[in-house]
């Protein structure tokens, strides 16, 4: 898809309108001034924001309860407290989401914070590692302040770094860019994997006919919904293959109805619930380099984002998205939350439906403000087994690698450098996911920098880049220079 822009007087531009090779629409809406209006930009219907949001939320929500029920087991909440735990995640995600979506001081860009697209933010899984070992040092009694104390530090770090944070953007052509958004989707295919097979190792029934049955079911409900169903139900055609295959999954016994049982109505953010936070060094450096994991994979999220939405993320952007990050992180612990970064799960929704609206986002952004408010609706959300969240996984998280191929496809792979580029940094990129336990041995930090195929693989292809492209090119070029120079010319006979 190309987006062309036209030069202003003032020296900015203005979209074209764009066009697609494989012939779908994608002119421009009219505002009722006439003026045409950038699909980020299009507000929609409530009906459909809604709806569109709710489908937003349902692709995120295992990602973001995930963390807290990890974390706060580890610490050993009782169920009361987990819940509590669970509602702040959801509504700190909400807040964050509104954060990067809507954004706040936009008419200042030394101040902007927000990036503006349908960029969606929850809890960073990241951190468990360090937030884990953080416990097992401290105790479960005081572990929590001591993980919110670090988790505000890094935030702020965050916020303050965001600025000389995305200069690098510099070190990120086509080809990186391609190379890391692949490297999304083939991060994220071994979750939907998993929970094709029943959520995670141990739970009940994971790995069992019944439940790669029903995940391969939701895979082909959804896939013929997006073949079958036309305008806006095509567009909600993940959320109509989350609703057949739930509504399978009832006669097979795979829905809980536990949570929902147990589930309070109402239940108001209660600020440093588990007591004031406490700054411990050892767990400040610990969040902090996590923190810079984070800024790594919001910056290559997005770039992967506005590729898909035709407009792409320029400097501004992205100090803008990352100062959101920050800010979200560092008020997060006040309402009991841990960090937040981008959910990379929904640029590949951004990428099926088509919907490129932030005004969607910020929707499924106050959806889960109102679940984070009332555990009981979030509850509900939750009856979605995971068998068909794989299911339906697999087809988003496939999408996001393929918009990575179609980005290399671009860039140009009949350069030898770029192909040494591409191959090494995916390889790279790809053992933590295929051998997990690979860098146990080394030091925590390395384990921290490491642990995530995306962030590997987005080192590896920055730093080769940067040999192939960067160092050494101007001596190459006067080199050639000096050479064209010292060529003798033929003189006629």
């Amino acid at each position: 898809m190309a987006l062309r822009s036209t030069r202003t007087k003032d020296g900015g531009s203005t979209p074209d309108r764009p066009s697609r090779s494989d012939g779908v629409s994608t002119s421009l809406p009219d505002t009722p001034s006439g003026r045409e209006v950038h699909p980020v930009d299009e507000l929609l219907p409530p009906t459909r924001l809604f709806t569109t949001g709710l489908q937003h939320v349902a692709a995120m929500y295992a990602g973001v309860v995930a963390p807290p029920l990890i974390v706060g087991a580890g610490v050993g909440l009782t169920p009361t407290e987990l819940a509590l735990l669970i509602s702040a995640s959801l509504f700190t995600a909400g807040l964050a989401t509104l954060l990067q979506t809507l954004g706040l001081f936009q008419s200042t860009e030394w101040a902007r914070i927000g990036a503006r697209l349908p960029f969606v933010n929850g809890v960073s899984f990241a951190g468990v590692a360090p937030m884990l070992a953080i416990a097992k040092e401290r105790g479960p009694k005081d572990a929590l302040p001591v993980i919110f104390g670090a988790v505000i530090v890094a935030g702020l770090l965050c916020f303050l770094a965001a600025p000389y944070f995305s200069r690098l953007i510099r070190f990120f052509p086509p080809v990186v860019q391609g190379t890391v958004i692949t490297l999304i989707g083939v991060s994220l295919l071994p979750v939907a994997v998993n929970w094709a097979r029943g959520g995670s190792p141990g739970a009940p029934g994971y790995g069992s006919a019944k439940a790669i049955a029903l995940a391969a079911f939701t895979l082909a409900a959804v896939v013929l919904c997006n073949r079958l169903l036309r305008g806006f139900w095509q567009q909600l055609s993940l959320l109509v293959g989350l609703a057949i295959g739930t509504l399978a999954a009832l006669p097979l016994g795979l829905t809980d109805f536990g949570p929902v049982e147990g589930a309070r109505i109402f239940a108001l953010p209660s600020p440093f619930h588990f007591g004031a936070p406490v700054f411990d060094v050892t767990a400040i450096v610990s969040l902090c380099i996590v923190m810079v994991v984070s800024m790594t994979e919001s910056t290559a999220d997005m770039l992967a984002l506005g590729r898909i939405v035709d407009r792409n993320a320029d400097e501004t952007t992205l100090t803008a998205g990352l100062r959101a990050d920050g800010l979200a992180t560092a008020l997060s612990p006040v309402f009991n939350g841990f960090a937040c970064s981008a959910f990379a799960q929904n640029i590949g929704l951004v990428a099926l439906t088509r919907i490129r609206s932030r005004f969607v986002v910020a929707a499924g952004g106050g959806i889960l403000i109102v679940l984070g408010l009332f555990p009981v609706l979030g509850s509900m959300v939750s009856l979605v087994p995971p068998p068909v969240l794989g299911g339906a996984g697999i087809v988003l998280f496939g999408t996001v690698a393929a918009s990575g191929i179609r980005t290399l496809a671009e860039a140009g792979m009949d350069s030898s450098a770029n192909t040494i580029l591409v191959s090494v940094s995916l390889g790279v990129g790809i053992i933590p996911i295929a051998s997990p336990d690979f860098y146990t041995p080394f030091p925590e930090a390395v384990r921290t920098l490491m642990h995530s195929g995306i962030s590997a693989g987005c080192i590896m292809a920055v730093l080769l880049n940067l040999l192939f492209h960067h160092v050494g090119v101007h001596r190459q070029a006067e080199a050639g220079e000096t050479s064209a120079a010292t060529v003798p010319t033929a003189t006629p006979s």
